[in-house]
């Protein structure tokens, strides 16, 4: 018998034994009982309490620019390599490691085909680059990695390939090429651990304008994914009818050099951006910095620039990067539907004497410790990379330089 049972036994026996001892019919003679004081030990069980409604799932998506591997990369690569090793690019990205670790999904984007083990390597304007730079993406953070770009066809299917089985190797997820018809058609789903609650599941799509009028390996058209609105919109269709709770799509795009989102980039965004089956679009290509902006309460990055580059013209614009941070909330009471609570950006510069390396700008402007660059160069980046990415209003729709207050 539990504690509340038994108390109203009890209470029940004593009422009993009180009408029993009345001195007459009616309960008001001399022997009539008398209401009983409350007793003091008998309190009232509590109200069981509410359980607290859990808080929302949420997660951080962390994006950069393109890997484009040059032959000063590589250079520097070998230079920084420990005993037995060839080449690690690890060092070169060590800058922003921590905020790459510290996200709970970090994209990254090759843009180029990676050779076999010892090369031979080459650069611009057929690319071939060493397969470590994929461990060090990984040692970096990176958890996935998009692959169509205008130099996926660059050494063919093999290089598609080695490309995918280096990442596959890594650990790396992918999205935007393919070694197989079934892998082409496939969409890409990343797990992602939060805390408090079930994972995340996020898709990842990746298109491509073109390829350098390169032609499909074997007329193999699969091995490449292009730009096309209705495939992009019915593989996001899919994503989300596999389970996706986020779907992210990153687009090769733009007009190299150039600041300023081309025609295709303003006409497409807003179209891709309006399905209910996009939640981010990320855009690479134009080695230079691009804007961010907020299209009917979502994000669309035209263009992060390079993450890792080492362009003839080093001082100019192409030296200078971007990475992107946005924090992804459950709506109230669990629904499964994320929206972007938190947009930031990070400018980024890639030295170019040696060592090279690739530069937090707020950070080593803060600490002094510029490397290679300058100071004022360093200025420079910061200040012409938060004009360009807040140019299409991204301030207003709350778009900050990360780690501000």
């Amino acid at each position: 018998m539990n504690r509340r049972l038994a108390r109203r036994t009890a209470a029940a026996a004593v009422s009993v034994l009180l009408v029993a001892g009345c001195g007459g019919a009616d309960g008001d003679g001399p022997g009539a009982a008398r209401s009983s004081p409350p007793d003091p030990t008998m309190s009232p069980s509590p109200s069981p309490t509410p359980a607290p409604a859990p808080d929302p799932r949420a997660f951080t998506l962390v994006a950069t620019g393109d890997v484009l591997l040059h032959e000063r990369l590589w250079n520097q690569a070998r230079t920084d390599a420990g005993p037995g090793e060839e080449m690690d690019f690890a060092p070169q990205l060590a800058n922003i490691a921590p905020i790459v670790q510290g996200a709970s999904l970090a994209v990254c984007h090759l843009e180029v085909p990676l050779a076999p083990a010892g090369g031979p390597y080459e650069g611009y304007p057929t690319f071939s680059g060493p397969p470590q730079v994929a461990t060090a993406l990984a040692e970096t953070g990176y958890d996935a990695c998009t692959t169509a770009s205008n130099h996926t066809f660059d050494q063919g299917a093999a290089g598609v390939d080695r490309t995918l089985d280096a990442l596959d190797a890594a650990g790396l997820a992918h999205a935007g090429s393919a070694r197989t018809p079934e892998e082409s058609q496939a969409i890409t789903h990343v797990t992602v651990p939060v805390t408090g609650g079930d994972p995340v599941d996020v898709a990842l799509l990746s298109y491509t304008f073109g390829f350098n009028g390169i032609p499909a390996p074997g007329g193999e058209t699969w091995r490449g994914h292009e730009i096309e609105p209705a495939r992009i919109l019915a593989d996001a269709a899919t994503a989300r009818s596999e389970g996706a709770d986020v779907v992210v799509a990153a687009l090769h795009w733009g007009d190299e050099y150039v600041h300023e989102p081309n025609a295709l980039q303003s006409e497409l965004a807003p179209e891709l951006i309006a399905s209910p089956d996009i939640d981010l679009l990320l855009g690479h290509h134009a080695h230079v910095v691009q804007p961010m902006e907020n299209i009917g309460g979502e994000w669309v990055v035209y263009g992060m620039g390079n993450l890792m580059a080492n362009h003839a013209e080093p001082e100019g614009p192409k030296a200078e990067g971007l990475l992107t941070r946005f924090t992804f909330t459950e709506s109230a009471g669990g629904t499964g539907a994320f929206t972007v609570t938190g947009a930031e950006f990070l400018p980024l510069y890639q030295t170019y004497q040696p060592p090279v390396e690739v530069l937090d700008v707020p950070a080593a402007l803060a600490s002094g410790d510029t490397g290679t660059a300058s100071a004022a160069r360093l200025r420079q980046a910061r200040d012409r990379t938060t004009e360009i990415v807040l140019s299409r209003g991204g301030a207003a729709a709350g778009a900050t330089l990360l780690g501000s207050p």
